[in-house]
């Protein structure tokens, strides 16, 4: 292996012994060489050597070898670093016969996105050997030819280069003909076939030789042709072309078939010996397959379409042999314009397919090879991107472009650029090609949660239930995924010094809040807090929203009288109104508040009741109370008056208060009067409480005196039927539902409040005890006959001497010591028990 380095325009070079490879490195460019026909995988260079790199470096920087238009000719060894053939190289098929082949590509680092050009020289090896364009060469020559005339033959073609190209021609060995081998200015050597003695056709008509054209390689290799010598008549004259070179110029979409040129040839002599024939020279085997030239009339044609990205140019010669075999020759020279029939191609090498929005400017996202197959104005292709784009194309080394941020990029805005990279070459019409490299921009926590108002008012009914929902905050954040998915936290505030998460709770994930206790407005009225939003990126980012929460009162507070205010000594309040006074004097006032607002707290007075009606009167919304009209000395000295104040709720409370008003001229006269209303009441008192004990007493011993006549009664019934089961007597017939023993009367005994029903008969008597009602008064047994209030509903058959049904009302009260009882009803159904009868 062979290496030359320029950066100071000095090199070296090193022969390899093994591989036989050079490389060279100038102005940042590499050179290496390798011989063609070598095995796949064959050391070319030690890319990573020259690069500066480890061989483990290679993947992870992403190096990597990019071809244009053709098929890799070498590859990457990630293990050793060094650059291998890929496959089989032929140099003829790459270079044909160029003094110098290189085989151009470049390599890309990803990492920082730069491209290393590289050259490969192919070096020739001799591989093939010459060939002669036909296997036989036919010579005519006139037998009255002078010795030392030349006969032009077909040359050999050797596809080598160097001293592996053709070197030398042999001619078999033979007394009439000689070889001089003629070198032309492009350096082709031309065989002659020099006469050395006169012909005599009439002695030997013709003559086999064999030429052989060698090569210099090692071994040399070579070909042969059979030259087949034909003595004729003499033709004095050989054919003259009327140009010594053909020139034409075409433009490479001319279609198959048409006429390029018309090469002509003159004969003088006449008959067989003036007849030409036209015929290529000198031509390779794929230009027959392009060019047609007419034998009889030297028309040239072209028989496929021409391509000038293949070839812009070709040389050939032509002949003209008359009929004896004279010869003349000529060249044809044609040009081929290039026509702009091949578009621009654009090769995206490297591409971005996701950048952060905060990538800084002048960032490469792309990195694109133009190319242009056409030449000239034709080839000179310009690429263009929209100009609404924050990006900017920027020219690299070679033809290679990048493309770059020229503005800072937002997610939010556009999270998807569609870049169209438009090339347009310089051709009339211009050709354009259209590459669309799609960008997407990666997001960055750079946008706080934000919430549509910078603050709420929430209103809320007092009395609300503990852990209700009462509000819900909702934050936007416009970045993705984690910087876009919100939390939600109260800021550490407090209220009347308890944290005001004692009082609200936020559901982290919602948003939704929720009251901890039940709102008092009387407490308070209104409760300010802050929610705070945080996003999940790296770091958070968070927005604030104050909320203002009210409370809305509700009527759960009862006016509270202030006066007159309870005595708390024992003794009675009383107000003083002279008998003087006229119609419309202010007594007293009734002052009441009510811890509720607004319309709950609006209140209203008015007399419920009073002992004098339309004596004294209450203002509705002062609470004043007046007197109504004159007082007379027939009103009673203590006058009560039961005043309700009530507020305007819904539903509305009240509260009520009793007052008592002295109608008197003067205090002593008060303080007298009391004294005798006192007495007068104890007496009364005394006396009406003697009625209650003795009534209490009677009726207790009423009804005991009616449960042992029950016992007794089924003491009796009981010892019946013993004697009646001891004779089994007729009462087996009778139904059993007719008999009730001493466990009925043990069940009306146990309880007051449950039915039971007593009966020898269902369908013609019970009696009903529900759940009592509390009446605490006697009934008279005169009451029984009458139509009472409070039992309207008692139908008594005893009172009527009808003792076969009582029905007694479900709201007949049942406690012993308040029974609303009926003696003379008593009497009969407890002389019925005894007649064997039932309750």
């Amino acid at each position: 292996m062979a290496a030359r380095q320029s950066g100071d325009c000095r090199g070296f070079v090193l022969l390899s012994f093994l591989l036989g490879t050079w490389w060279e490195a100038w102005a940042g460019q590499i050179v290496y060489s390798v011989s063609e026909e070598t095995d796949k995988g064959s050391f070319v260079g030690n890319i990573a050597q020259d690069l500066g790199l480890e061989p483990r470096e290679l993947a992870e920087r992403g190096v990597r070898i990019v071809w244009r238009g053709r098929a890799p000719l070498f590859a990457l060894n990630a293990r050793s670093g060094g650059l291998v053939t890929a496959g089989r190289i032929d140099r003829e098929e790459l270079c044909a016969q160029s003094a110098r082949c290189l085989v151009s590509f470049n390599v890309l680092m990803e990492e920082k996105m730069n491209l290393y050009p590289i050259e490969v020289e192919i070096i020739d090896v001799n591989d093939n050997a010459p060939k002669f364009l036909t296997e036989e060469i036919n010579v005519k020559i006139m037998e009255n030819t002078a010795p030392g005339v030349r006969f032009p033959l077909s040359e050999a073609a050797d596809p080598d280069v160097g001293t592996n190209s053709l070197q030398r021609y042999q001619l078999s060995p033979n007394r009439h003909f000689s070889l001089v081998v003629q070198s032309g200015e492009d350096g082709i050597k031309y065989p002659e076939l020099v006469l050395e003695q006169v012909l005599d056709r009439e002695e030997e008509a013709l003559h086999h030789l064999v030429l052989t054209a060698s090569d210099g390689g090692d071994p040399p290799l070579s070909g042969t042709a059979h030259i087949r010598v034909t003595v004729v008549d003499v033709n004095d004259h050989s054919p003259v072309f009327s140009l010594p070179q053909y020139q034409v110029t075409v433009p490479e979409n001319v279609p198959a078939g048409t006429r390029l040129l018309t090469v002509n040839a003159i004969d003088l002599d006449e008959g067989v010996n003036g007849e030409v024939t036209y015929s290529f020279r000198k031509i390779t085997p794929n230009r027959l397959q392009l060019f047609h030239l007419n034998s009889l009339t030297g028309e040239l044609s072209t028989l496929e379409g021409l391509d000038y990205e293949e070839a812009s140019f070709y040389e050939m010669e032509v002949q003209a042999q008359d009929g004896p075999g004279s010869l003349g020759k000529a060249k044809v020279l044609l040009t081929v314009l290039d026509v702009n029939d091949n578009a621009p191609e654009v090769t995206v090498t490297s591409v971005s397919s996701s950048v952060p929005e905060d990538t800084p400017l002048g960032t490469v996202i792309a990195l694109f090879y133009l190319q242009d197959r056409d030449s000239g104005e034709n080839g000179e292709v310009t690429c263009t991107i929209p100009e609404n784009l924050p990006f900017k194309l920027e020219k690299s080394i070679d033809k290679y472009y990048r493309l770059v941020t020229a503005e800072n990029l937002d997610r939010e805005k556009f999270s998807v650029y569609n870049v169209t990279l438009k090339a347009t070459d310089g051709g009339t019409p211009p050709l354009s090609t259209e590459t669309h490299i799609s960008i997407h921009v990666a997001d960055t926590n750079d946008n706080p949660p934000t919430f549509p108002h910078s603050s709420y008012s929430i209103y809320i009914p007092e009395n609300n239930p503990r852990g209700s929902s009462i509000f819900s905050v909702t934050a936007q954040d416009p970045d993705s995924d984690q910087n876009a998915q919100v939390t939600y936290s109260l800021a550490d505030d407090t209220i009347q010094g308890v944290p005001v998460s004692s009082y609200i709770s936020i559901n982290s994930d919602t948003g939704v809040l929720y009251a901890l206790r039940s709102f008092d407005y009387e407490q308070f009225q209104n409760l300010q807090l802050r929610v705070s939003a945080h996003d999940s990126g790296d770091p958070p980012l968070s927005g604030n929203v104050s909320l203002n929460l009210f409370v809305l009162d509700q009527n759960d507070n009862a006016p509270e009288i202030l006066y007159p205010t309870l005595p708390t000594d024992g003794s009675t309040g009383m107000e003083l109104a002279p008998r003087s006074a006229e119609p419309g004097y202010l007594v007293t006032k009734v002052v009441a508040v009510d811890r509720d607002s607004g319309q709950n707290a609006w209140l209203s007075y008015r007399l419920l009741k009073a002992s004098e009606p339309g004596l004294f009167t209450v203002g509705l919304h002062t609470g004043e109370v007046r007197t109504a009209r004159a007082l007379l000395d027939r009103d009673v000295l203590k006058q009560s008056l039961l005043v309700a104040v009530q507020d305007h709720g819904q539903p509305p409370l009240s509260a009520t208060v009793i007052l008592t008003v002295a109608v008197a001229d003067s205090i002593p006269n008060v303080l007298a009067d009391l004294d005798s209303i006192k007495t007068t009441a104890d007496s009364d008192d005394s006396g009406l409480t003697l009625y209650l004990v003795v009534a209490v007493a009677t009726v207790s011993c009423v009804f005991l005196a009616f449960v042992i006549v029950l016992l007794a009664l089924r003491l009796r019934r009981w010892h019946k039927s013993r004697l009646l089961q001891a004779t089994g007597s007729g009462l087996s017939g009778m139904p059993a539902s007719h008999f009730v023993g001493v466990d009925g009367v043990r069940a009306f005994l146990q309880t007051y409040s449950h039915e039971v029903s007593l009966t020898t008969d269902s369908r013609k008597s019970h009696i009903i005890f529900p759940q009592p009602n509390y009446v605490d008064m006697l009934i008279s047994q005169e009451s029984c006959e009458k139509s009472d209030s409070l039992l309207t509903s008692i139908d008594f058959n005893a009172c009527k001497d009808e003792p076969s049904s009582v029905q007694v009302s479900p709201r007949l009260p049942l406690f012993p010591h308040r029974v609303p009882f009926c003696m003379k009803c008593f009497y009969l159904q407890s002389k019925h028990l005894e007649d064997g009868g039932a309750l």
